[in-house]
């Protein structure tokens, strides 16, 4: 899942319309999920959701111990302050990336497949993802 959310975060990165930097991209990856997931499954659960991929993206990724799941899922630290978490300066990775993994494979879990991929081809109707993002056949 962290290779998908690493190509959903270039993905989002290469439509802007300055190229800009990833650790700018991830964030607003992380947007488009809450807000859709948020109409789908209430802020509540969203939130909460959140909070669970934080907690198993901190164990990975140092960096994200300061950031803060605000009550409308929104997150404090990552973007639009003054030191927002870099992608790219974890060993594993990155802070953004790893969050964003750990939420796609969450959302596996309660969604399922299916409706995982559906989700995400209707954020991002234009990235080319493989029919598969299980470990069982071709990952996404």
């Amino acid at each position: 899942m962290r290779d998908l959310a690493n190509r959903l975060v270039a993905f989002e990165a290469a439509g802007s319309k300055a190229s800009e930097s990833l650790e700018f991209a991830a964030p607003r990856v992380y947007e488009k999920l809450r807000m859709r997931l948020s109409i789908l499954a209430g802020v509540a659960g969203f939130q909460s959701l959140a909070l669970r991929a934080l907690t198993q993206a901190r164990s990975d990724a140092p960096g994200l111990r300061s950031v803060e799941v605000a009550a409308d899922g929104s997150l404090k630290g990552l973007a639009g302050s003054e030191r927002p978490v870099a992608i790219d300066n974890d060993s594993t990775g990155g802070g953004a990336v790893v969050l964003i993994g750990r939420l796609l494979e969450l959302l596996l879990i309660f969604l399922g497949e299916a409706l995982t991929l559906n989700l995400i081809s209707d954020l991002w109707p234009d990235a080319a993802l493989d029919d598969r993002i299980s470990g069982k056949g071709k990952k996404a």
